[in-house]
C-alpha cells in the first residue's frame, strides 16, 4: 500500500484490531524488558503501539511513519498518557528520515519490509544494541513480493551478529495471522 493508502486506512478506522487497537508486539516487550532502557527508534510505527509500550517503561523514543494520520494518532495518545515520544511523519522508501549512525540502543522494524531500511538501521545502532525486525514471509507456493521475503533471507542479513530470537511462521501477535520472519539481534561491540 502506498502512503495515502495508509492515510485512507487509519482515517476509516476499518481494521481497528491491526492498526488501533493492538497491544505491543510481544517479541518487542520480550526483547526491550531484557535491555537496559535508552534511545529507542521506531519505523514504520503506525499508530504507535510499540512506541507508546517503550515510552511508557523509561525508553527515549523517536517514532517514524510515512503516514500522517498515524503520526496524528500516536501523538495524541501519547498527550492523554503523558508520555514523551518524539514523532515524525516521513516517507522512510524515499529516504525522508535518515537514521544517524551508531545513535540508538533499540531499533524497531515490525511488519514492514524495505531492505534497504533494514541495513540503514543496522548501521544506527550503538555497538551492542539491539535490533527487532519483522517481515511477513511467503507461504508454500508463494513468489516473493515487494512486501515478503522468501523464508531464510532475513537471518542471512545478520551473519556475525548474536541472534537473541529468530522464528518463521506464525507470529505470537494476534493481529497479524500472515507467517513472519522475526529476528532480534544485537550488534557486534567491534567491527
Amino acid at each position: 500500500m502506498d502512503i495515502q493508502s495508509w492515510d485512507e486506512r487509519y482515517k476509516s478506522a476499518s481494521r481497528p484490531q491491526e492498526d488501533l487497537e493492538a497491544r505491543p508486539t510481544p517479541l518487542v516487550v520480550r526483547i526491550a524488558k531484557a535491555l537496559p532502557a535508552g534511545n529507542a527508534l521506531d519505523l514504520a510505527c503506525g499508530a504507535g503501539r510499540n512506541a507508546l509500550w517503550l515510552a511508557g517503561h523509561g525508553w527515549r523514543v523517536t517514532a517514524v511513519d510515512g503516514s500522517a494520520t498515524a503520526i496524528e494518532i500516536l501523538r495524541t495518545r501519547a498527550r492523554e498518557r503523558e508520555l514523551d515520544v518524539i514523532s515524525r511523519v516521513a516517507d522512510l522508501e524515499t529516504g525522508e528520515y535518515k537514521i544517524e549512525p551508531g545513535s540508538w540502543d533499540l531499533i524497531v522494524v515490525a511488519y514492514y519490509l524495505q531492505l534497504n531500511l533494514i541495513e540503514s538501521a543496522k548501521a544506527g545502532l550503538k555497538p551492542g544494541g539491539v535490533i527487532v525486525v519483522i517481515v511477513h514471509i511467503t507461504a508454500p507456493g508463494e513468489e516473493p513480493t515487494k512486501h515478503r521475503l522468501r523464508p531464510g533471507e532475513l537471518i542471512r542479513s545478520f551473519e556475525g551478529w548474536e541472534i537473541l530470537h529468530s522464528l518463521e511462521g506464525q507470529p505470537e501477535d494476534s493481529a497479524h495471522r500472515r507467517p513472519v520472519a522475526e529476528i532480534a539481534a544485537r550488534r557486534p561491540k567491534t567491527s
